[in-house]
């Protein structure tokens, strides 16, 4: 554990949440008798717009140049491909591609407070987060910034259950997870200091049963706790990308705004031989292409996430061979279950106004229950706009705010299942994706039971200061939907979950293990090719995936570099 002299923000712990608020989901208008005018918000230090250390070797993909060569070629700087990329960099000649561009230059990505400017704040090319919707309907979003999502989320920091390890289907050494965890959490995760929503929410939660207390804890333990946080106590983010000030300068290169159009791929020279990955070709933001070359025994690792690596896979020719060929695409590996089983968490909640004016709030507090969903909550600060002619006046000098809470949960899993499918052969057009939220019968049971839980929680006492007691029966002021009244029919807490169904952002799945990567997390079927991110995962690790996936990208460096090395010993 650092101390505080060597970190001067925050006692760090020792060794992506993907959780994001919900917007507003609808206008405030009459809503004024409790407003509080906000005369000065705190920014962020000064200290969020100097350059890591890591950006002494971050370039533009403009200056690659036509034709390098690399022990390891990593598609993808997100959560997974950054510590991979650091680790692996000990000992090999290592190249991260990133299509976005770098965190630490964007003050909405790099504080607290601009979370949520974040991802409304898109655009088609090179917004932090890109934006997509599901067949369903449902918006949603990827990172697109060195970090990945873990660098535009809401910075919640909890392991894996420890169930998961074994469910995954892939080769863990327990010995390296813990390394693995460890080495993260020394570099990026603080203990938070809590707001008064998640206070209130720690609190009532016990009172609504999520028992134990368990205090302060990364580890996954039913009951209620405080998570871990990659935001300091200046709100200031710590994210994937820190972790590549622990690689080896010499031997690491990382080139942003480098879009990978394809895998390269040759074949090993038999009748029906094996295809080997060879490289990558990389389109920068002039247009010119780059092509990238494996060393001998080297391997290109996709690490796109969920949406990007089935979609990069496909497009490289590795699916099943009657889609490709009907888009037109060379098959390399005929791969059938490319794209399918896609899950996402689907989250359902409340949100209403405070009283008081509260601090903005990401996830600090979890209730982890034994019917198969987790609590979690969030607050916003807003400025109110009175309409036109509300008749409603405020002084020139004065801006007033109010502030907004949400209470979700989160099913555990789940079990229903979609696929990713081609939009288009361009790289850079979204997929088109189902999740098909609901379709197994198991998880609209789960999220019955987490909706109820938020009834019991908003009954309890510690949730009662948010009630405006000046309004009959003391009610709250919610914002949008509302639990059904009559909270014991299983169907209309059924439907209620179905009208309100929304993401956590936690989609995995579309190369799972066993269907498109083996245990080691090698493509099945070509050599020198891999996949490490939450696109492996059959279902979610824990309440929120990003720590996972941290420890998985180091975890599994760790695994290819004592590969490497028992290789050249024998």
């Amino acid at each position: 554990m650092h101390t505080l002299t060597e970190f001067p923000t925050k006692n760090r712990i020792s060794d992506l949440d993907f959780s994001i608020f919900p917007p507003l989901m609808a206008s405030i208008t009459t809503f004024t008798s409790t407003l509080i005018p906000l005369l000065l918000i705190s920014l962020i230090s000064s200290t969020s717009s100097q350059s890591p250390p890591y950006a002494t070797f971050v370039i533009n993909a403009t200056e690659l140049p036509p034709e390098d060569y690399f022990d390891y070629i990593i598609v993808g700087g997100g959560t997974a491909g950054c510590p991979l990329a650091a680790t692996l960099s000990f000992n090999h000649r290592v190249l991260l591609l990133e299509r976005g561009g770098v965190p630490y230059t964007n003050p909405n990505v790099m504080k607290q407070e601009g979370f949520i400017q974040t991802l409304r704040q898109i655009d088609n090319y090179y917004s932090p987060a890109q934006a997509f919707s599901s067949d369903e309907g449902v918006p949603n979003a990827r990172g697109r910034i060195l970090g990945g999502s873990s660098a535009i989320n809401a910075g919640f920091y909890s392991r894996a259950d420890d169930e998961f390890y074994n469910r995954s289907g892939i080769n863990f050494d327990v010995n390296l997870i813990e390394r693995s965890y460890q080495w993260i959490e020394r570099a990026i995760v603080f203990e938070p200091e809590l707001q008064p929503l998640q206070r209130a929410l720690l609190d009532g939660l016990v009172e609504a049963g999520v028992r134990p207390w368990n205090g302060f804890s990364v580890k996954h333990v039913y009951g209620t706790k405080i998570g871990g946080s990659t935001f300091n106590s200046s709100g200031y983010r710590h994210s994937a990308a820190d972790l590549l000030n622990l690689a080896r300068e010499s031997n690491i290169k990382v080139a942003v705004y480098a879009t990978v159009e394809r895998v390269l791929f040759t074949s090993s020279g038999s009748f029906g031989g094996t295809e080997n990955a060879t490289g990558v070709v990389v389109r920068d933001t002039a247009g010119h292409y780059h092509r990238v070359f494996l060393r001998k025994e080297g391997e290109v690792i996709v690490s796109a996430g969920a949406i990007g690596s089935p979609h990069l896979l496909l497009l490289s020719g590795i699916g099943p061979r009657s889609y490709l060929s009907s888009w037109g695409i060379p098959v390399v590996n005929d791969l059938e279950y490319v794209g399918e089983f896609l899950y996402d968490n689907p989250r359902n909640g409340i949100s209403f106004l405070s009283p008081s004016l509260l601090e903005h709030s990401l996830i600090q507090v979890v209730g982890i229950t034994e019917s198969g969903a987790y609590l979690e909550a969030s607050s916003t600060v807003r400025p109110y706009h009175p309409p036109v002619h509300s008749g409603f006046r405020r002084p020139h000098s004065a801006q007033w705010y109010f502030s907004v809470a949400h209470i979700m949960e989160k099913i555990v899993g789940p079990l229903s299942a979609g696929s990713l499918r081609l939009a288009s052969t361009e790289i850079t057009t979204n997929p088109a994706v189902s999740f098909n939220y609901f379709s197994n019968p198991v998880d609209l049971e789960r999220c019955v039971n987490g909706t109820r839980k938020i009834a019991d929680l908003l009954r309890t006492r510690a949730m009662s200061g948010f009630r405006f007691w000046n309004w009959p029966r003391g009610e709250f002021r919610f914002v949008g939907a509302r639990l059904p009244v009559n909270l014991s029919s299983d169907e209309e807490m059924g439907e209620f979950c179905r009208r309100t169904v929304n993401t956590i952002w936690h989609y995995h799945g579309g190369c799972v293990v066993e269907k498109v990567v083996d245990s080691e997390l090698r493509v099945i079927g070509v050599g020198s090719l891999r996949v490490i991110d939450g696109s492996v995962f059959s279902i979610s690790p824990g309440t929120n995936p990003q720590a996972t996936l941290l420890m998985l990208g180091r975890h599994m460096g760790l695994k290819i570099l004592r590969g490497r090395l028992q290789k050249t010993r024998a």
